[in-house]
């Protein structure tokens, strides 16, 4: 089986599958134009984000078999077609939960204790004790929407915090010792911190709006790992302005381009502008996933799941 491999990925992914028997072609700068030309020659495909799989793409990849997208997300791939064709698809969300867990709670301690800030004003000189009081997690309430891989992994990091994990999940089920799922009543009632562990979906997409927001009983911090595009900025703002949002920390923005890769300010609105002026707001480059570790994990998990895969297809 011949398979394109079109963005980098750890060397381990395309060594492994070559030490299996497969060739593996690498195209990492060609256009999507030019890697459609010759794609009808392959029957694997691996990706992260680098431009859309779309109908018209899968029209042309008359050989493909099977797509494998080293992350968690599959949003940029036409999923509906892909079943169509019986084309499977392979993600590896087991790859960087780990690293996603850790960095949204450091995401949410820098916010609660004022962290980044006080860095800033001692590098400055500015030595502010009282105004960098801290607001401690022990005692509140956390609630992640969204109970997969990575809601789970952030749940279990939260043991021993002294903290109440709850989950809202659409699926039944999905709590565990780690956190209780509970329907949407309760968690509107007791959540002090919001944590969001969503794929980008429809359901998904401008979800954490103004009506949602107003939904929250007390005043809460936000953290978002998952998708920029689960947040209404403009509505996040408006929330911060009122008190109602206590902070926020982002490592995903609304504006992010597709492809994950390249932020451009003149390119962003002035709601943006006032995010990264805001000392209630910490921001990150969509790195939560992003440690040296997981890139090993997610490119590992990719050829486990093609390399099992495979025994079942020439089984058949």
């Amino acid at each position: 089986m011949k398979i394109l491999a079109i963005d980098t990925n750890h060397p381990t992914l395309v060594n492994d599958l070559r030490d299996a028997g497969f060739t593996v072609d690498e195209d990492y700068v060609n256009s999507k134009e030019r890697i459609e030309a010759k794609i009808e020659q392959y029957d694997g495909l691996i990706i992260r984000s680098r431009f859309p799989i779309d109908r018209n793409f899968l029209e042309k990849a008359s050989k493909l078999k099977f797509i494998g997208r080293v992350g968690a997300g599959l949003e940029n791939i036409d999923q509906a077609y892909a079943a169509e064709r019986n084309i499977q698809l392979f993600n590896s969300p087991e790859g960087n939960r780990d690293a996603v867990g850790e960095h949204a709670v450091g995401m949410l301690l820098m916010l609660m204790h004022h962290l980044r800030r006080a860095d800033l004003e001692v590098r400055n000189g500015i030595w502010r004790r009282e105004e960098n009081r801290g607001d401690e997690l022990y005692g509140k309430t956390v609630g992640i929407i969204g109970y997969g891989n990575m809601g789970n992994a952030f749940a279990k990091r939260l043991q021993g915090f002294g903290v109440e994990v709850i989950c809202y999940d659409i699926l039944d089920g999905k709590g565990n010792e780690y956190a209780r799922q509970v329907d949407l009543n309760e968690f509107f009632e007791k959540v002090d911190v919001l944590s969001l562990h969503t794929p980008q979906t429809p359901l998904t997409t401008k979800m954490i709006n103004k009506n949602f927001i107003h939904n929250f009983r007390k005043p809460f911090y936000l953290v978002n790992t998952a998708r920029g595009k689960a947040v209404v900025t403009k509505d996040l703002i408006s929330a911060l302005e009122e008190g109602k949002i206590i902070g926020a920390a982002l490592d995903v923005l609304e504006f992010e381009k597709s492809s994950f890769e390249h932020l451009k300010l003149d390119d962003f609105p002035d709601d943006f502008q006032y995010l990264i002026q805001s000392d209630r707001v910490v921001l990150a480059p969509h790195i939560a996933g992003w440690t040296h570790q997981s890139k090993y994990k997610l490119a590992r998990y990719i050829v486990d799941k093609i390399l099992k895969w495979r025994e079942f297809y020439e089984a058949e």
